[in-house]
């Protein structure tokens, strides 16, 4: 007699993992449970945990993380992680299953598609990122080289392996329909969330991340700064504001991106310029409400390529945010519907200040309450019920035909 047909959740990271990506794919592990056996297969250490009913049951996989810094030790890293889950799918995938996993590290997709397809079972990815387009953007991989084709062919068989794609923005939409076996039936939109509840928050004096700061205006940014991020744009326009007493910049983040303004900013030591280490999750919420805009600071030809999660979180407290993006690209689409801050073309550091100059000087007082709004329609809800009502019609799909 065969078992009922399971989820298998396919993920690098999950808690006790502090990441965006390890605490999206518990949700949506912990959403699907609760009307399907799930189970998930994590990278990360003391993340194992027995079934439960309606919860997931976790097993872990071995990995090895170096830091993000360390290119090739990393590369060879992910690739032997990759290698251990795939063996593992082909242990615990049966005929039937529906497998579900994520854009981290970029090869873990290959991996979950052809095993599936072993397997006999179905697969389906959540599009974070798009490969080879984020290596090309971060300037690590020529648009035609050997190694961004030889992706991009790979690409065509995964597209064409997989049953469902889902997308966090808009723009990606007409990149993956340029490969030939993506088709539009497969693709779902289903953007992420704010994890902070929608309320906005009032900018205080005492708040612990703006009581040593004397300017009136408070510019910040948060999160990770990786390949895809542009800091030195950040700095051109802090460097330019730097006489400005009224204009103090509050960063904090970690990443390779963020070890760029460090260094910047030893040399240079900017007297408007505050950099903190990574907040603590606790205190997130009164870090995001210190400042008065965010920034997101992309390098060029993001459509398509990446969405940031962290903005989201920036709405849901109620700040306008400034982003550096082409204007086609997810983000920049929901700030401009939604009049919610500034959109900058990527490299432009001069409209970046400008941009800053504006907000600083921004009487709109409803936009705070817009950005409130529009928060509220990316709830973790919604987008969890999407996941649940995809992961049925897979494991539906799955199932044979019952004869009368």
């Amino acid at each position: 007699m065969q078992m009922p047909a399971k989820v298998v959740v396919v993920s690098q990271h999950y808690p006790p993992d502090h990441s965006t990506t390890a605490a999206i794919m518990a949700a949506i592990a912990n959403r699907v449970a609760r009307e399907a056996e799930v189970l998930v297969l994590s990278g990360i250490p003391g993340s194992a945990s027995a079934a439960v009913p309606g919860r997931p049951s976790v097993v872990e996989i071995g990995n090895w993380m170096p830091g993000k810094g360390v290119l090739i030790k990393r590369a060879a890293a992910e690739l032997l992680f990759t290698l251990r889950m795939f063996l593992a799918l082909l242990t615990k995938l049966r005929r039937g299953d529906v497998a579900l996993t994520v854009t981290a590290p970029f090869m873990l997709p290959y991996a979950v598609a052809a095993a599936a397809r072993l397997k006999r079972a179905r697969s389906a990815l959540i599009m974070h990122d798009l490969y080879p387009d984020v290596l090309v953007m971060a300037g690590l991989l020529k648009p035609a080289s050997f190694v961004a084709m030889t992706m991009r062919a790979i690409n065509a068989l995964m597209f064409r392996a997989l049953n469902a794609v889902v997308i966090i923005g808009r723009d990606t939409k007409d990149l993956l329909l340029q490969y030939g076996g993506m088709t539009p039936d497969k693709i779902r939109f289903i953007p992420n969330w704010a994890t902070l509840v929608p309320a906005v928050r009032p900018i205080r004096a005492d708040n612990p991340f703006r009581r040593a700061l004397a300017a009136r205006f408070v510019v910040g940014l948060s999160g990770n700064l990786g390949f895809t991020h542009d800091p030195v744009i950040v700095f051109e326009a802090a460097r330019s504001l730097r006489d400005d007493p009224e204009i103090h910049f509050l960063l904090s983040g970690w990443g390779i991106g963020f070890e760029r303004l460090k260094d910047m900013q030893s040399e240079a030591k900017l007297p408007n310029v505050t950099l903190i280490d990574r907040v603590a999750d606790e205190d997130l919420e009164a870090f995001l409400s210190a400042a008065n805009v965010w920034l997101i600071p992309y390098r060029k030809d993001v459509s398509g390529v990446s969405v940031p999660s962290r903005f989201y979180n920036l709405l849901a407290v109620g700040r306008p945010v400034i982003l550096v993006s082409e204007p086609e690209a997810e983000a920049a689409l929901t700030v401009a519907e939604n009049n919610l801050g500034w959109v900058v073309m990527p490299g432009k550091s001069d409209r970046l200040t400008d941009a800053i100059r504006s907000a600083s000087l921004c009487v709109d007082a409803a936009m705070a309450e817009r950005a409130v709004a529009a928060a509220g329609n990316f709830s973790a809800e919604r987008a969890l019920d999407g996941y649940a009502t995809l992961m049925e019609e897979l494991l539906r799909r799955s199932q044979p035909e019952q004869t009368p």
